[in-house]
């Protein structure tokens, strides 16, 4: 399990990152809080720790959950390929946004891939019982 705990902070690091970009992208561009839009890049940094903050909430409970159901190995392998995704969407969507795509599929395929083997697992341990 200390693969998955590993993997689980670096999420949460991951998150913590984007959110001080954010704050880094007002700082630069002085846009004031609680404003949201104003310079490009900062909309991009803005979005991007929008959507890493949606689909984190996901995706922890979810690898956490593979991890003690179906494998920690597993669930750690998987969540490097979410971290993998999310760093991509975050290159491609500060590039241009148009090219969030692929790190964004990989993000929703490894959620779907995980929440699917909990659903399985659970499934499967509920039949037995």
């Amino acid at each position: 399990m200390a693969w998955v705990y590993l993997v689980l902070s670096l999420a949460v690091i991951f998150y913590v990152a984007t959110a001080a970009i954010v704050g880094h992208m007002r700082h630069k561009h002085n846009i004031l809080a609680p404003a949201c839009a104003g310079h490009p890049e900062f909309e991009r940094a803005f979005r991007v720790q929008q959507n890493t903050m949606e689909q984190i909430v996901v995706f922890l409970p979810m690898d956490y959950f593979f991890a003690q159901l179906v494998s920690p190995l597993w669930a750690a392998v998987l969540g490097v390929v979410w971290l993998a995704g999310r760093l991509l969407y975050r290159q491609g969507y500060m590039k241009d946004p148009a090219k969030r795509g692929p790190g964004m599929i990989i993000t929703m395929l490894t959620t779907a891939l995980l929440t699917l083997g909990v659903l399985a697992a659970a499934v499967i341990e509920l039949a037995r019982a």
